[in-house]
């Protein structure tokens, strides 16, 4: 059964990262946690591709939705990078032949060149992600038998971490913060699947959400960076308010499509869903290119009330071109027919379904097939937007 909510609070998260990596504004990211919703419902689709496929068909289909579209970016930006004078750097990402592996599976961030920091800097996300799904196997059944308590660990596992500035090193270290900071809410999203999450009474919830919140703000008073209120440079307070807005958006939701009687709306969202890796992977990029695309027509120098708007629509009119020219990837590693512009429905896909590696979830009725629950020493990486 299709769920036009959950696509509608995708579409917003991919829309406040742009927003957020266009701007920098630090209230986005109370607004909405944007990494931990999208954690989310990622983990809810992959609970539900497990409860219906083996577990190996599960991770090689998520993979083969994903990766492709990262491949077509390495294809393009490694050799761009190398051409610039990637060689020559001494940043940090030096040039390592070997290292290029994880463009084709990154287990750790690929690396790229100090001039192309806005192509490599957000694959962090691709590789939480894949772990994510490859850990998924593993944490489904666990969940299925804990419940909130294994919810609860990696909140415990950041405090550790927090406590005894236990570092791993080189690259698996931020995975593991990473891993620490949006763990919860991946499994938040198999709670949300299995009808867990629905089941807990408001007068429970609530009070969670509450204490969740009031220890984030906690430690954005006392560890605050030089950004201020921003819960993207303090993983400890990025995990707890990630947790808590979740829990409030997945736990209650619309009875009806809230974007059926808008048209532009249902398209607009079909589309970020249809193409959100492509959006993902290809924004930051189109970011970086606003200012010299302005400079060309003149642009460059508004002031006042107009340039934040030029600054947007020239971002995402460059994304959107991104995604014409890269977007089929998507499709072809679906399995589905390319398209250019997917706003509409495919009429070839049940439901006309529209679907990405990040995207929709199919969401069970509540209590539909629903399970019972049994019973600072060292430098932190920020948790990124």
């Amino acid at each position: 059964m299709r769920n036009r909510y959950l696509d509608l609070l995708r579409a917003a998260a991919i829309a406040r990262v742009i927003v957020y990596h266009l701007f920098g504004w630090p209230w986005l990211s109370l607004l909405l946690p944007a990494m931990g919703v999208m954690f989310a419902l990622a983990g809810s689709l992959t609970a539900a591709s497990l409860d219906r496929r083996p577990a190996g068909a599960v991770v090689f289909a998520r993979l083969r939705r994903l990766l492709p579209p990262l491949w077509l970016l390495g294809a393009i930006a490694v050799p761009l990078m190398i051409v610039g004078g990637w060689r020559a750097e001494d940043g940090e990402h030096p040039f390592d032949v070997t290292r290029l592996a994880f463009w084709v599976l990154p287990v750790f961030d690929p690396p790229g060149s100090d001039r192309g920091v806005d192509v490599w800097e957000p694959l962090w996300y691709i590789r939480a992600y894949l772990w994510f799904v490859l850990l998924s196997p593993l944490l489904y059944p666990l969940f299925r038998r804990l419940g909130w308590w294994l919810v609860a660990a990696p909140l415990l596992l950041i405090a550790v971490l927090d406590r005894t500035g236990v570092a791993l090193p080189g690259p698996a270290d931020p995975a593991m913060w990473d891993a620490a900071t949006y763990g919860a809410c991946w499994l938040a999203g198999f709670a949300h699947h299995d009808g867990r999450l629905a089941r807990l009474r408001p007068a429970l919830l609530l009070p969670i959400v509450v204490a969740l919140g009031a220890a984030a703000a906690w430690w954005l008073v006392w560890h605050a960076a030089d950004d201020g209120w921003d819960v993207n440079d303090v993983p400890e307070a990025q995990a707890l308010w990630s947790l808590a807005v979740v829990l409030v958006v997945l736990r209650w939701q619309p009875r009806r499509d809230p974007v059926a009687r808008n048209a532009p709306l249902r398209a607009a969202v079909t589309l970020v869903n249809n193409r959100a890796v492509t959006v993902y992977l290809w924004h930051n990029i189109a970011i970086a290119a606003v200012w010299p695309v302005l400079a060309v027509v003149h642009l460059d120098d508004l002031s006042g009330p107009w340039g934040g708007p030029v600054d947007l629509v020239t971002a995402l009119v460059l994304t959107a071109g991104a995604v014409l020219a890269f977007g089929w990837a998507e499709d072809l590693a679906a399995r589905r027919r390319p398209r250019w512009w997917p706003a509409g429905d495919d009429p070839r896909r049940p439901g006309g379904r529209p679907g990405s590696a990040l995207g929709p979830v199919v969401q069970r009725p509540p209590g539909d097939e629903a399970r019972p629950a049994p019973g600072d020493e060292t430098p932190r990486p920020a948790a990124r937007a």
